[in-house]
């Protein structure tokens, strides 16, 4: 599952190839299935009980990329990001435009100056490479405005696995699973769109839903590398999945925290806090909708996030998705306890 849907394109404002993966794997789970006009996807699945409670899971299915700002009379391709992505990751890199190879190239090093060599080279140095002899060949292949990203393949190593777009792939993985199972309640979740370019379909996909409880499923920042202090890595790979509690974006409910907090201790599930207030995710829109919606983010920490080679660890994703099966078994538990 992760390697379909991780090597899928699916840059932001591009999502069909992967929703259209996400509703193959889903069809058969008996979820009444709807995609708005955003593109977001929703999938309902009523308690076969009366009165049950409604949990909102989210996860984004869109990606980090580029588009295409403008061709070269010799046929390189310049280009701008869509979503956050570091510069300094781009040199060399594989990606893939409209199914054709290209590679991200810069000047030689060797024909740099002494001041250009001090500098990190932005995207307006930097040019895509498909192999076009000119302007006429490149523009067989590709126009102004197109998407493209990464080209990487998904591989598995010891107890890691490195991909691309595991945020937030991983949270669309989690909640597909759990869409093929039964539970106690009122399950809606929310394949969003346009995350990574302003929290965009989250605010669309969520609005009306008015859970009792809703769950931010996502990949999140590590920072367990070498000569990093203790105390500056946000999460640790292996440690398990990490809780949020404040971001730049949203106020986790400390009632919804301290619910994963019992699931995950109850199960004897490994996890970890988040240790920075740094970044933000779909919570941050969805936590403000309709009143006001009890809303925690739980995430699988990921190294080098927004690249072609991010890396987690199997027993992380195994945690993320156990303590929420948790967290829905609890609050299934609950309701059936109080009828």
């Amino acid at each position: 599952m992760l390697k379909k849907i991780t090597e899928a394109f699916g840059v932001s404002g591009c999502e069909k190839e992967i929703r259209d993966i996400i509703i193959e794997e889903i069809k058969k789970s008996g979820a009444e299935l709807s995609i708005d006009n955003m593109g977001d996807l929703v999938a309902f699945k009523k308690a076969k009980k009366e009165n049950a409670k409604t949990v909102l899971l989210s996860a984004h299915m869109d990606e980090v990329g580029f588009i295409v700002t403008d061709i070269t009379e010799d046929g390189y391709l310049k280009f701008e990001t869509v979503g956050g992505i570091d510069s300094r990751i781009l040199i060399s890199k594989r990606v893939k435009v409209n199914g054709r190879c290209g590679v991200i190239g810069l000047k030689p090093v060797h024909l740099t100056s002494k001041e250009e060599r001090k500098k990190t080279p932005g995207t307006r140095e930097l040019f895509v490479d498909i192999g076009a002899k000119d302007r006429e060949d490149a523009e067989s292949v590709v126009t102004k405005g197109d998407y493209f990203g990464f080209d990487s393949e998904y591989i598995e190593f010891g107890e890691m696995i490195k991909a691309k777009a595991l945020d937030d792939r991983l949270g669309c993985a989690i909640m597909i699973d759990i869409l093929k199972k039964e539970w106690n309640v009122n399950l809606v979740c929310a394949f969003n769109v346009q995350e990574e370019v302003g929290l965009r379909g989250a605010k669309i996909a969520a609005k009306g839903v008015k859970p009792d409880f809703a769950l931010v499923i996502e990949g999140t920042t590590c920072n367990d590398l070498p000569n990093v202090p203790q105390n500056l890595r946000v999460t640790k790979v292996g440690g398990g999945a990490a809780i949020s509690v404040l971001d730049s974006a949203s106020k986790a409910d400390s009632d919804v925290c301290d619910m994963l907090i019992k699931a995950a201790e109850k199960r004897s599930i490994p996890w970890q806090y988040k240790a920075s207030t740094a970044g933000g995710n779909d919570a941050g829109v969805i936590s403000l909708l309709d009143g006001g919606i009890k809303t925690a983010s739980i995430s699988v920490p990921c190294r080098y996030i927004h690249s072609p080679v991010s890396v987690m660890h199997k027993a992380d994703f195994e945690s993320c998705k156990g303590i929420v099966e948790g967290f829905l078994e609890d609050c299934g538990k609950e309701q059936t306890e109080n009828d």
